[in-house]
């Protein structure tokens, strides 16, 4: 069953860097951004991150937890945090059961071949676990800003 709006998202647990599990029950009492993107230290997941990473003091402010999830390896994970210096953890859904979830594996086009892939897309959760705002079909330039937006103000809310 994939999420909808103003419903609540069902609890999950996941694989994350710093050694943690997330679960979305320990998040709860905290705003939640969960961000997928499909690939590692490719460019426009890189410039994605470094925009979460740059207001990440403003997420805080505004008692949001930032959280980036792919199908990549805990490892190849770990190596992208540290390098680009993220201050929030990235899930491994090497199992895609955080993906589908969120419904977010489409039938994707390279170079004329189809191949199912990571739709990049963000959702806010509210405290209370209820999935209040969702982005699809995500483009880079300006996201960071509608989702922080957003996140200010459901906590003003």
């Amino acid at each position: 069953m994939a999420v909808t709006l103003d419903q609540p998202v069902p609890d999950f647990e996941a694989p994350a860097t710093s050694g943690q599990t997330v679960s979305l029950a320990s998040l709860k009492g905290q705003q939640v951004v969960i961000y997928f993107y499909p690939k590692d230290s490719t460019p426009g997941c890189t410039t994605q991150g470094q925009g979460f990473r740059d207001a990440h003091a403003q997420f805080e402010a505004a008692d949001t937890v930032v959280l980036g999830v792919s199908r990549d390896s805990l490892k190849s994970h770990e190596n992208f945090k540290a390098k680009q210096g993220f201050p929030f953890e990235l899930i491994s859904d090497k199992d895609e059961a955080v993906c589908q979830l969120f419904d977010v594996i489409k039938l994707k086009k390279l170079y004329g071949k189809e191949y199912l892939g990571v739709d990049r897309s963000t959702f806010l959760i509210d405290k209370d676990g209820v999935l209040r705002q969702e982005w699809r079909g995500v483009k880079v330039p300006g996201h960071v800003a509608a989702v922080l937006e957003a996140a200010q103000g459901l906590n003003a809310a």
